[in-house]
């Protein structure tokens, strides 16, 4: 397996979609661009803000591909797994390290029935075993959310889950995990407004949806902590704050990509079922990221 050190800012990527519901590679390949003129520290894609939920196995193989390439090594490429069995998260693990990511962000399994811990290691150390690469656990579903216990006792049993993304929206979970595992794992927190604490607290990143939004405010953020400027630091946390209040939602596939639209940026469309932002929607975020500084 290879040595993989992740922290800073890594900014999640949007899939575009065109008329057609069909991936644009090409405007994925512009986003990409993007990213990296603004120095996040690593790229993932086809996790929940590239709505890898949605995701055919060689719609996800092809996304990757074009990430790796427009990367071209500057900074480690993610692949995300959203899968609901071990069998499924192999095939996808394995068709993405095919295309050469260099790490694989991965959701326990999260349906209505609930493996039990044992099961939940097993899962891991399955994938883990079958890929031989990095994985960040993805703690993202609320009622499926893997325990602190849990992910300890992984740490002897699977030496491929070298990270845990902490999302789901429970700050106190993300709390207990640098209290109890953060000189094992790197801890990354994805709970977009909270960054700031986050970091604080001791988090060695971040890996998130707000970022692919504001990447040059959340990069400065992360810059302002380290070097301890918590006064910048504050103001560049209710700058990220109000827009990520103005995007947060059911349908933040569509009101992300009108965030990007609106900055002269083009992710296209979500994915069917859901439609573009409304344009009550738009004018929401439009006013938030003027009151952010982001466009005239």
């Amino acid at each position: 397996m290879k040595d993989l050190a992740l922290h800073g800012m890594i900014s999640t990527v949007v899939t575009p979609f065109d008329e057609a519901d069909q991936v644009d590679l090409e405007l994925l390949r512009g986003e990409v661009k993007y990213l990296l003129d603004q120095g996040v520290t690593a790229i993932c894609a086809c996790g929940s803000t590239g709505e890898g939920q949605t995701l055919s196995l060689e719609e996800s193989k092809a996304i990757c591909e074009v990430v790796v390439d427009e990367v071209g090594g500057r900074v480690p490429v993610i692949g995300g797994v959203i899968q609901n069995s071990t069998a499924q998260a192999i095939r996808y693990s394995l068709a993405l390290k095919e295309a050469g990511v260099d790490a694989l962000q991965v959701t326990p399994v999260h349906y209505v029935f609930a493996p039990s811990e044992a099961e939940t290691i097993e899962h891991y150390r399955l994938v883990g075993e079958a890929t031989d690469l990095p994985i960040v656990l993805y703690n993202v579903v609320p009622w499926a959310l893997v325990p602190v216990d849990t992910i300890e006792k992984m740490g002897s049993v699977v030496p491929q889950v070298i990270a845990v993304k902490q999302s789901g929206g429970d700050a106190h979970k993300l709390a207990d995990l640098l209290l109890r595992v953060r000189d094992r794992f790197t801890i990354l927190a994805a709970l977009d407004d909270l960054h700031y604490p986050a970091f604080v607290m001791g988090a060695h990143g971040a890996l998130a949806a707000i970022p692919t939004v504001t990447p040059k405010l959340s990069v400065e953020l992360w810059d302002a902590v380290q070097a301890g400027d918590h006064t910048e630091a504050l103001k560049l946390h209710e700058r990220i704050l109000t827009v990520w209040r103005a995007i947060d939602g059911p349908n933040l596939p569509a009101t992300l990509k009108a965030a990007l639209q609106l900055q002269g940026r083009e992710g296209g469309l979500p994915r069917k079922p859901f439609a573009p932002a409304t344009a009550e929607e738009r004018e929401r975020i439009a006013t938030a990221l003027r009151a952010a500084n982001l466009i005239d």
